[in-house]
């Protein structure tokens, strides 16, 4: 019996080596080629936000600040166009296939110049107008899922303390619309060095989107608008227009002079004595030519009174005491994937619970973390990780390890 089971195996062996090529080489064909690069000025200067992707197929990313990119592909897309634009340069184009066979992976972008002088036509706040009252038109506005990392650090006394980053299934309807609900997916955090532990009412993301002037509803008169700049984007023409009130908060707008589109949005404000904010919204083209956010920015500082035990430590320890600690929230969020299929959408957002996000509770999934394609870090994603990584010499992945165990 054993004979006639080893010859059976015998027998069977180039089979099962044929199976497991051919399900490799199936496995292979279906694996997803890493696109990674920079985006660089012919000066060498890093070019922040710009959008690079396949635009047809809804694939892509937008560079960093610091001018790098990072998103995947699949074979099917090697001979697709990797179309790369960015406000005040001119479009450059590539094959995926080629990209990929470049040795230095980095884009140059030649420089625009734009000099509108039909601006003078229309007042800046005509434009303004004009560019709100197309914003549901201008936006990917039915029903659709924005694959959305985001990211937040807990700042008390000016340094970083506190790290949470969650995959979030978002399903929105655009600037001109509140979002329908989100799904929290993945969740991880760091070690936990707060002292003072503020929650916010809220999940963070709903603060993105109560916060962006473009959801709320802009008062035009309660600005003073000025164009500050002409540039483009991509084909169009752009002009940017800056809106500053009585006390100095502005909002400066980056509008398409012939479409009205608005692709990017810079804030800061003052919401209260004491507190600031400061925001960025960026956004892209869909293949429909509608745009949806591609990436967010945002960071709200305000003080909050020293908790007990803090006083008594200061006490002990003969420091001075302080009725009050500087405390920061620190946001960042990149759009990883679109889905705009509405009916996806609508099996999708469950979720809007009015709670801190750290509050959600998930098992850690670290598989899931480690094939991310996660973009590449920012100046200030390395900022927030060393303030937080010093204050023990704790590595973020060590953290992730013990603080996210089952």
């Amino acid at each position: 019996m054993n004979l006639n089971t080893t010859s059976l195996t015998q027998k069977l062996k180039p089979l099962v080596l044929l199976l497991l090529f051919m399900s490799s080489s199936f496995i292979f064909s279906q694996s997803k080629i890493n696109i990674t690069g920079f985006v660089y000025d012919e000066y060498a200067y890093p070019i922040p936000y710009t959008s690079i992707g396949i635009l047809k197929k809804n694939i892509g990313a937008s560079s960093t600040e610091e001018g790098s990119f990072n998103f995947l592909v699949s074979n099917k897309e090697l001979m697709d166009t990797l179309e790369i634009s960015s406000i005040g340069y001119e479009m450059f184009k590539i094959k995926v296939k080629d990209f990929i066979e470049l040795t230095d992976k980095k884009i140059i972008l030649k420089e625009k110049i734009t000099e509108l002088k039909e601006v003078s036509v229309k007042s800046s706040r005509t434009i303004v107008k004009n560019a709100l009252k197309k914003l549901k038109s201008n936006t990917l506005s039915s029903k659709h899922t924005l694959g959305m990392l985001y990211r937040r650090w807990s700042v008390e006394d000016k340094i970083c303390r506190f790290f949470i980053e969650q995959f979030i299934d978002v399903v929105d309807r655009g600037p001109s619309s509140d979002m329908h609900g989100f799904k929290i997916r993945h969740n991880r955090t760091s070690s936990d060095y707060r002292f003072v532990k503020n929650l916010q009412n809220k999940h963070s993301l709903q603060y993105m989107e109560w916060n962006n002037p473009l959801r709320k509803g802009i008062s035009l008169g309660s600005y003073k608008w000025k164009k500050i700049e002409d540039t483009n984007y991509g084909e169009e023409d752009i002009v940017v227009i800056k809106g500053t009130d009585k006390n100095e908060n502005f909002i400066t707008l980056y509008i398409g002079f012939n479409t009205s589109k608005i692709y990017r949005l810079d804030m800061f404000k003052t919401p209260k004595k004491g507190s600031s904010m400061d925001a960025i919204y960026v956004y892209k083209n869909t293949n429909q030519n509608k745009l949806y956010l591609s990436y967010h920015k945002r960071e709200y500082t305000f003080y909050v009174k020293t908790p007990e035990h803090i006083k008594r430590i200061s006490i002990q320890t003969g420091k001075k005491l302080k009725p009050f600690v500087p405390v920061a929230y620190r946001h960042e969020v990149f759009v990883l994937n679109l889905d705009d299929n509405s009916n996806t959408a609508k099996s999708t957002g469950d979720e809007y619970d009015q709670k801190d996000m750290t509050l959600y509770k998930l098992d850690y999934d670290q598989n899931f973390w480690n094939n991310l394609s996660l973009p590449p870090e920012t100046k200030f994603y390395q900022k927030n990780r060393n303030e937080l990584e010093g204050l023990f010499d704790v590595p973020i992945e060590t953290q992730f390890k013990y603080s996210n165990s089952n």
